[in-house]
C-alpha cells in the first residue's frame, strides 16, 4: 500500500461529508430515517498545495500518476487527525504562477477496502 508524500497541504482544506442514508417520508409528514450500509458517512477532501516547489509539485503528480496508473488507493492523514485512511484522487490540477514554483489542488476521496 502507497503512502502519499509527506508534503503538507496549504491552509484552507476542505472535508466534505455526505452521510448515506435512506428515507421515508409518511403521509402525516413524518419522516423516518436510517443509515444504509457499512461506512455510511464516507469523506472528501478538497486540497491545495499553494505555491510549492517544482521538485515537490513532480512529487506529487508523480505519485498520483501511478495510483491512476495502478488504480490502487493509497494512505494519507487528514490534517484533522492523527489516523490515516485509504483514499484514491481522481482528479487534480498543477499550475505553474512562476519559474521553479507550483500550485497543485486535487480532491481525495476516502474508500473502504481491507
Amino acid at each position: 500500500m502507497a503512502t502519499f508524500p509527506a508534503i503538507t497541504a496549504s491552509y484552507g482544506a476542505q472535508k466534505s461529508s455526505k452521510p448515506k442514508m435512506r428515507m421515508t417520508q409518511f403521509g402525516d409528514g413524518y419522516e423516518q430515517r436510517t443509515t444504509f450500509g457499512l461506512n455510511q458517512n464516507p469523506k472528501e477532501w478538497s486540497l491545495t498545495w499553494q505555491n510549492i516547489t517544482e521538485a515537490n509539485a513532480d512529487t506529487i503528480e508523480a505519485f498520483l500518476d501511478a495510483r491512476a496508473a495502478d488504480g490502487a488507493s493509497f494512505d494519507w492523514t487528514p490534517p484533522d487527525t492523527a489516523t490515516s485512511y485509504k483514499w484514491v484522487c481522481q482528479q487534480w490540477d498543477k499550475t505553474i504562477p512562476y519559474t521553479g514554483r507550483a500550485t497543485i489542488t486535487a480532491t481525495f476521496r476516502q474508500v473502504f477496502e481491507p
